[in-house]
């Protein structure tokens, strides 16, 4: 699987999470007992799908292999498996916080990266 993994957040929600030293995961990661997150090729999608109009975005890239047992790979959307944390993101994991801009045309801009 892959080594790094990716988040999409609020800022509002991450200064939280920075602020208490640990990612407890948005309401729907709560609601399903597990923080989602997305390998590289699926964030263009996942961010299509589920943040749609959202502005003040990151994505917060994380090392994999400092997740330990907790960290599984699941069959979601059309099979493909996705990474799920069983537990809270500690921020010693997190390598990267990048913003995912709005553009005048109503669209997110992804940085460089992976994803592309």
């Amino acid at each position: 699987m892959d080594r790094f993994i990716y988040k999409i957040t609020s800022k509002n929600q991450w200064t939280s999470t920075e602020a208490s030293g640990c990612f407890e995961g948005a309401g729907i990661d709560r609601s399903d007992g597990f923080i989602h997150f997305s390998s590289a090729a699926q964030l263009i999608e996942t961010v299509s799908k589920h943040f749609v109009g959202k502005r003040e975005l990151l994505i917060i890239c994380v090392d994999a292999d400092k997740l330990g047992e907790h960290l599984r790979w699941e069959p979601s959307r059309g099979g493909d498996l996705f990474p799920h944390l069983y537990g809270v993101l500690p921020l010693s994991a997190v390598v990267e916080t990048l913003e995912l801009p709005w553009d005048e045309t109503g669209g997110h801009v992804f940085p460089m990266g992976p994803w592309q």
